[in-house]
């Protein structure tokens, strides 16, 4: 009973172990998720690309979110940024279909996509949470949260 009512806690609160990082080995090309079509969109007339990674293992955090986009470097290149759950390993799931995106000129582009993490060192099984960031164009900030729960 206890155990339950633990989890039950942790479902109910967000979690705040996701981060961006800057683009490392998981934004290699070859970890792009097959097919490329289906698991990257573009945004904000092309200037904007979120697409999903999966780098194999870990087996419980292998999946991974690119972000390219504004602002530019000196040689017209957009900035890379990774999404992780944490930063040494990714999602254990990332529902790339149900990716919704937005817009609210106060805040920028506003993304929301279903994953599937390990909440808890001890965990057995991935739990559904809702990983949601903007994206700030002019200055780069990427800004995200996660809430646990489907």
């Amino acid at each position: 009973m206890i155990r339950a009512l633990a989890a039950l806690a942790v479902l109910a609160a967000p979690a705040a172990a996701q981060d961006v990082i800057a683009c490392d080995w998981q934004a290699s090309a070859w970890n792009l998720a097959e097919p490329w079509e289906d698991n990257s969109r573009t945004f904000s007339n092309g200037s904007v690309r979120i697409a999903k990674l999966d780098v194999g293992e870990p087996a419980f955090g292998g999946f991974f979110l690119l972000v390219l986009s504004p602002p530019y470097g000196e040689l017209g290149e957009r900035q890379c940024r990774v999404l992780t759950f944490p930063a040494t390993s990714g999602f254990a799931g990332i529902d790339f279909d149900r990716l919704e995106a937005a817009y609210d000129p106060s805040v920028g582009l506003m993304f929301t996509v279903p994953v599937r993490v390990f909440a808890m060192t001890n965990a057995v099984e991935p739990v559904g949470a809702m990983l949601k960031f903007s994206l700030n164009q002019a200055t780069g900030a990427i800004s995200p949260r996660l809430e646990l729960g489907d």
